[in-house]
């Protein structure tokens, strides 16, 4: 017999966690640097997976409790649930601000805009999160943001070896 809760050598333990589309974190972007029509602001109801991993299992036999998300899920509903996301070097971002003003949109300033660097923002904040809801046994693998079924980004690591941990411990 083996121990459940622990991997193997060279295995870890996988959950996931999905917001779909029909979620309906919707919001509005553009990407100022982009030479086609990416660079209109345009939306999309933005889906996101999770993928969290350890070593060991919880007293539950679990990698995450999904029932402890619900601070994570808020934190997405208030970045992005009818929002409009504005890269902090947008050369109209005063445009922008003064339609947030005005109460024409929902505005949050972020490092940049797109699947990518949104996937990235989502990782660094949950990151962040696991280590101050008590998760220290896990880390989390990867974010995936969509656009729509043809277009997403993924951001994470790709070994215990790089990347951000939490500390796993064994």
């Amino acid at each position: 017999m083996y121990n459940i809760k622990e991997a193997e050598e060279g295995y870890v333990y996988r959950s996931t966690k999905t917001y779909g589309h029909e979620r309906g974190f919707s919001c509005a972007f553009r990407q100022h640097r982009a030479e086609s029509h990416c660079h209109y602001l345009h939306g999309y109801a933005l889906a996101f997976k999770f993928i969290f991993e350890c070593t060991s299992l919880d007293v539950r036999n679990w990698v995450v409790d999904f029932g402890s998300l619900k601070s994570l899920k808020g934190w997405l509903e208030k970045m992005f649930d009818h929002t409009t996301l504005v890269a902090e070097d947008d050369p109209l971002r005063a445009d922008f601000e003064l339609m947030h003003t005005k109460g024409l949109i929902d505005m949050r300033i972020v490092p940049s805009t797109g699947c990518e660097s949104t996937a990235r923002y989502v990782f660094d904040f949950t990151t962040t999160w696991l280590i101050d809801n008590g998760y220290q046994h896990i880390s989390l693998h990867s974010v995936e943001v969509a656009e729509h079924s043809g277009n997403s980004a993924i951001y994470g690591t790709y070994g215990h070896e790089h990347g951000h941990e939490t500390g796993i411990t064994s």
